[in-house]
């Protein structure tokens, strides 16, 4: 079954260092397009990143965030002695010597001093982090396949029903030419009766013939039926089969229109109608499949 562009997948990581979080977003596109969201350091993992979604996504517009965390510890804060002092001399000279809080001293602005380890290679925790991204894919895989499988059966019953409608008219197609035939003979008999015009049968017959002729849509049948075949052959296709639907789509809108110019008949052309209608369905419904 077909996939579909759509979809959404994350994955979470909780170490005793540090914790990881990967949220990945699909919607369609004619094209591939990647746009990442990193925490720093470790947007220098792009690349890699690219490379992973590029095996599992050829068509779309995917939006991933990765957001790595370390939890706080102790060792990562420092009191600025100079700054603590500072204030401790000047409250004590305004309060008169009395005790000054030494609570109320570290919530003032410098005495408390974050300290930021020093950043390592993000290439050396690319492996743990790579499994993350990548569990955050196959995810993402799931949700588009269970959409892509949706959408494929409704593209199958439309399919269907274009085939209900081209029974009609190749049934239809076969009574055309006798219709006409009898339509003109009638004319021909009014114009003798009121007129007294002769008619050769020559005449009636190379007439009918050009019109049997113009009017002959069973090539046209045969290729739309062709179209419908491979159109279903491509709904099994899970790889790239989008691109396959609409040419294939295509084509069946251009026999439509040629059995629709070419019949001149009033039954064949309420069921081109139809069949124009669920085509615009289908051209809607792969505008979303991979």
């Amino acid at each position: 079954m077909p996939l579909s562009m759509t979809g959404y997948g994350e994955a979470r990581f909780q170490g005793e260092a540090w914790s990881a979080a990967v949220e990945i977003r699909a919607v369609n596109n004619r094209h591939f397009k990647l746009t990442c969201k990193l925490s720093e350091p470790y947007t220098s993992l792009e690349t890699e990143i690219e490379r992973l979604v590029r095996a599992a996504v050829r068509r779309g517009t995917v939006m991933l965030s990765a957001r790595v965390e370390r939890p706080k510890r102790a060792d990562d804060y420092r009191l600025n002695e100079v700054a603590l002092k500072s204030y401790y001399d000047q409250l004590s000279a305004i309060n008169g010597g009395r005790p000054v809080d030494v609570g109320d001293l570290l919530m003032l602005p410098g005495v408390v001093v974050e300290v930021r380890p020093e950043a390592g290679d993000p290439r050396d925790e690319w492996p743990a982090i790579e499994r993350v991204v990548v569990e955050a894919i196959e995810r993402l895989q799931s949700a588009r396949a269970e959409e892509g499988a949706a959408m494929g059966r409704e593209l199958l019953e439309l399919s269907r029903a274009i085939r209900g409608h081209l029974s009609e008219i190749d049934r239809r197609s076969g009574t055309v030419v006798s219709a006409y035939r009898d339509r003109l003979i009638e004319r021909v008999r009014s114009l003798v009766a009121e007129q007294g015009i002769a008619v050769e049968p020559a005449d009636l017959i190379r007439e009918v013939a050009i019109y049997a002729e113009r009017s002959d849509i069973a090539e046209e049948i045969v290729r739309l039926s062709a179209h419908l075949q491979a159109f279903e052959e491509a709904l099994g296709e899970t790889e790239g089969s989008g691109r396959k639907l609409e040419f294939v789509v295509q084509e069946m809108g251009r026999e439509t229109n040629t059995i629709g110019s070419k019949a001149g008949d009033v039954s064949i052309s309420r069921e081109v109608v139809s069949i124009k209608g669920i085509l615009e369905k289908i051209r809607e419904l792969i505008l979303n499949i991979e």
